[in-house]
This record gives structure tokens, C-alpha cells and sequence, in this order.
């Protein structure tokens, strides 16, 4: 899961971005709303948490823009204050739910599962295309009795491919939503962790392989029945 976190208080940023990758979860921080919105705008987003009081274009112009947009991306919106006015006119603007600093890490994390469950992210315990099961939990791919571990990217890469099978992914997207916004990760990268996953699905003899269409992307396939065939 991608998040975006848009917080002029650095340490605070940096903060959140920390208590977050512990529990697996990618974050791009901005810190102001002008760089926010043009973050957010992308769409890459499954979650944007995002102060009011910033620099450039505060929480309320963005959350208000991105709607606009019709960018519907679950938003958290934090502030220092605790009116009732203010939390309304947060959540008129477009905004989910709102939490008031300070707040702890374990409050953080009821919010944001309470907004992933409200888009459906978290109620699935696992993602399957003909006999290839992931587990959502463990991290484990298995096809009838036989399993195997994948570690966080390629989980994330199958996870993805999962959510759309024989849709094609770009290579684009799996670069952004894997490895991060801001990331130098490059085509190479994709490739070496698809040749990962295809050494994984042979191990555990799936009737699924991935596939490659040269300067696209990949998507998954059913492999031929070779009792068919003939």
C-alpha cells in the first residue's frame, strides 16, 4: 500500500514516514501543498495524509482541488486544532476522517486501516488466478500444497499483477507504486524481481506464468493445457 504524507514539520514528516515503513507500508513525503497536490494528483495513492497548515497551499485548497479532480483517494487530514468547526470544514472540503496532532502511532494506524477498509483494501485475505493463491497476510505464494515466501517487492509486484489479471501493468506503474515516487529505480529493477516471481512460480509448478510485452509492460496468463494440446 502507497502513501502519500504532506507535512511542512519535517521532523514530523519524516516521523510518520518511519512509524509507517515499519509496518510495510510505502510513504512519499511532501512538504508543502503546492508539491502535495501535484503528488497526489498522480492517482498512485491509496492513502494521502495531509496537514492544514501549509506552506504554498493549505490542506483545505488541496483537499478541495484533488476532489475537483475527481482524484477520490481516501485523506487524513491532521491539524493542531481541535474545534468542531474546523474538523467540518475539513471533511466538507473532502476529507475522510481528521486527527489531531499529537496523536499516537497506534491512533494513526486504526485511521488509516479504518480508511483501507472502507475501500475495500484490507477486507480480501488473499488474491488468486486459477490455482495461484497469495496470501495477503503471510506473504506466501502457493499453488495446491506447494508454497513459497515472497519477500516485500515481489509481493507488491504480485499483488499488483493479481488485482488485474491479463490486464497489462506498465512497467511505469510498477516502478511508482513499488519502489516510490521519488525513486531511481529503473527498467532493470522491474525485470530482475519478475525474473524472481517466474523462478518462484516454477518452483511451486503454477499453472500461471507471467508475461512480457516488450515495451509495455507484463500481465498474467493461464499457461496452455498441455493435455489439450494435440
Amino acid at each position: 500500500m502507497q502513501i502519500l504524507v504532506v507535512e511542512d514539520e519535517k521532523r514530523l514528516a519524516e516521523a510518520l514516514q518511519q512509524i509507517l515503513s515499519e509496518k510495510k507500508y510505502m510513504v512519499d513525503l511532501a512538504f508543502d501543498g503546492a508539491d502535495g497536490f501535484d503528488m497526489a494528483v498522480s492517482g498512485i495513492y491509496d492513502i494521502i495524509i495531509l496537514d492544514v497548515m501549509l506552506p504554498k497551499m493549505n490542506g483545505l485548497q488541496v483537499a478541495q482541488k484533488l476532489r475537483k479532480e475527481k482524484i477520490s483517494t481516501p485523506i487524513l487530514m491532521l491539524t493542531a486544532k481541535d474545534q468542531i468547526s474546523d474538523k467540518v470544514t475539513g471533511l466538507d472540503a473532502g476529507a475522510d476522517d481528521y486527527m489531531t496532532k499529537p496523536f499516537s502511532p497506534d491512533e494513526l494506524f486504526a485511521r488509516v486501516r479504518a480508511l483501507t477498509r472502507r475501500q475495500g483494501e484490507v477486507v480480501l485475505e488473499e488474491l488468486a488466478y486459477g490455482t495461484l493463491v497469495l496470501n495477503l497476510s503471510t506473504c506466501d505464494l502457493s499453488n495446491g500444497n506447494k508454497s513459497v515466501h515472497l519477500n516485500y517487492k515481489e509481493f507488491e509486484i504480485m499483488k499488483i499483477l493479481l488485482q488485474n489479471p491479463q490486464t497489462v501493468t506498465p512497467k511505469d506503474d510498477l516502478i511508482v507504486k513499488v519502489w516510490g515516487y521519488d525513486s531511481n529505480a529503473v527498467d532493470n529493477n522491474v525485470e530482475v524481481y519478475i525474473s524472481f516471481l517466474r523462478k518462484k512460480l516454477e518452483f511451486i509448478k503454477a499453472d500461471v506464468e507471467i508475461v512480457s510485452l516488450r515495451k509495455v509492460g507484463y500481465r498474467l496468463e493461464m499457461k496452455p493445457d498441455k493435455n489439450k494440446e494435440g
